[in-house]
C-alpha cells in the first residue's frame, strides 16, 4: 500500500493532540465545591471513566479522516514487458492520379487511393507497439498526425484524408523530407518511412534522391511502394453534366527512382498492381521491421480512501450517540 499524498499524515501528530486538550478543558466541572471531602462519596465508576474514554473515538476519527486525505492506495497491477515497437511515418499520394480504377475488392472496382487506405489501416492495427504519423502529399505535403501511439486516433484522422485536398502534382522529395521532420528526433532504436505513390516527382524543391540522402545519414529505412497496374487503366471523368464515364488512361510510375530511393536508405521496392499484392507488401514490411523495446512498466492503483473515510464517519456517529445517550453529562 502507499499513499499519493502522505505529508497529509504529518497532521495527525498535531490533529490527536488538540482534540485530546480541548476535551480535557470541556471535563472540567462546571460546579465549584469548597472542599474535595463533599464529593468523596461519589468515586470514579467504570460508566465514569468510560465516558472520558469516549474522546478517543473522536481522534480515531479524525485520524481515519486525515489518513483518506492522504489516499491509500494499493497496487493492482504491475508489470514490465518486452515488445516489437518502431517509429513510423507513412506518407501517402493524394493525387488524383490515385483515383485509377484499377484494383479490386469484393468483386467491385476500386480506386488506387481507397484500397491503400484501408491496407494501410489494417497495417495500424496490427502495429500496436509502435508510433506512427501519417503525411499527405500531393504538390505538397501535409502532416495528417504526428508520431502517436493512439491508433485509433490515427485512423480516424486517416478516414478525413481525401484525394484532392491538396493542390494536385506529386512532391515526392517534399513529402520525404516532411516525413523525415517527424522522425529526426525520436529516439526509437528504429525508424522508418513507408512511401505510397502511383506517380513520377514533378514538384517541390527538394528532388528525391536528395531526401533520401538525408534519410540515410539519419538512419532512417524508407520503403517504396510503387501502386497501380501497368498500362492503360480507367480513370473516372465528368463531363459537362456531372455524368461520371471512364476513360483508360496511362499513368507513369518512376519505378528507377523509388528503386533508388530504397537501396540508398537500406530500405526495399515494392510494386503493387493489385489489391491482394498490397496487403502481402505491408504484411512483409510488418514482419521485417520489429525491434525489441522493453517498456518499464507501469502500475495501476485501487483507492482505498473510501474505506478509510467511511471508518472516521462511523467512530464519529459511535461517539455521538453515545454521548447522548449511555454518557449524556448534564453540566
Amino acid at each position: 500500500m502507499r499513499f499519493h499524498d502522505p505529508w497529509i499524515l504529518g497532521f495527525i501528530v498535531l490533529a490527536i493532540p488538540l482534540i485530546m486538550f480541548a476535551e480535557r478543558r470541556r471535563l472540567h466541572s462546571s460546579f465549584s465545591f469548597p472542599s474535595g471531602k463533599l464529593i468523596e462519596p461519589f468515586r470514579y465508576t467504570v460508566k465514569m471513566r468510560l465516558a472520558r474514554a469516549v474522546v478517543f473515538l473522536r481522534a480515531l476519527a479524525f485520524a481515519l479522516a486525515i489518513v483518506a486525505l492522504a489516499r491509500p492506495q494499493v497496487v493492482v497491477e504491475e508489470f514490465k514487458t518486452s515488445t516489437e515497437g518502431v517509429d513510423i511515418v507513412l506518407a501517402l499520394d493524394t493525387s488524383t492520379s490515385m483515383l485509377a480504377e484499377d484494383f479490386k475488392g469484393d468483386g467491385k472496382r476500386l480506386n488506387r487511393f481507397d484500397v491503400t487506405r484501408e491496407v494501410v489501416k489494417d497495417f495500424i492495427e496490427r502495429r500496436k507497439d509502435d508510433r506512427m504519423a501519417i503525411v499527405a502529399f500531393a504538390a505538397r505535403p501535409y502532416t495528417v498526425c504526428p508520431l502517436t501511439f493512439d491508433h485509433q486516433w490515427l485512423s480516424e484522422n486517416l478516414d478525413r484524408v481525401t484525394v484532392g485536398m491538396i493542390e494536385d502534382a506529386t512532391a515526392v522529395g517534399s513529402a520525404i523530407a516532411a516525413s523525415l521532420s517527424r522522425l529526426k528526433e525520436t529516439h526509437a532504436k528504429s525508424k522508418i518511412v513507408i512511401l505510397v505513390t502511383d506517380g513520377v516527382n514533378n514538384a517541390g524543391k527538394i528532388t528525391p534522391l536528395t531526401a533520401a540522402e538525408s534519410a540515410k545519414a539519419l538512419a532512417i529505412k524508407i520503403y517504396a511502394v510503387g501502386v497501380g497496374s501497368k498500362g492503360p487503366v480507367p480513370y473516372p471523368v465528368k463531363d459537362q453534366f456531372g455524368r461520371v464515364f471512364y476513360q483508360n488512361i496511362s499513368i507513369d510510375l518512376d519505378e528507377k527512382t523509388l528503386q533508388e530511393i530504397a537501396d540508398l536508405t537500406n530500405g526495399k521496392y515494392y510494386r503493387a498492381t493489385d489489391t491482394e499484392t498490397l496487403r502481402k507488401i505491408y504484411g512483409e514490411i510488418d514482419r521485417l521491421e520489429k525491434t525489441t523495446i522493453e517498456h518499464t512498466g507501469y502500475r495501476e492503483y485501487k483507492e482505498l480512501f473510501g474505506y478509510f473515510l467511511i471508518g472516521a464517519l462511523a467512530f464519529l456517529l459511535f461517539e455521538i450517540i453515545l454521548l447522548n445517550t449511555v454518557f449524556i453529562r448534564i453540566p
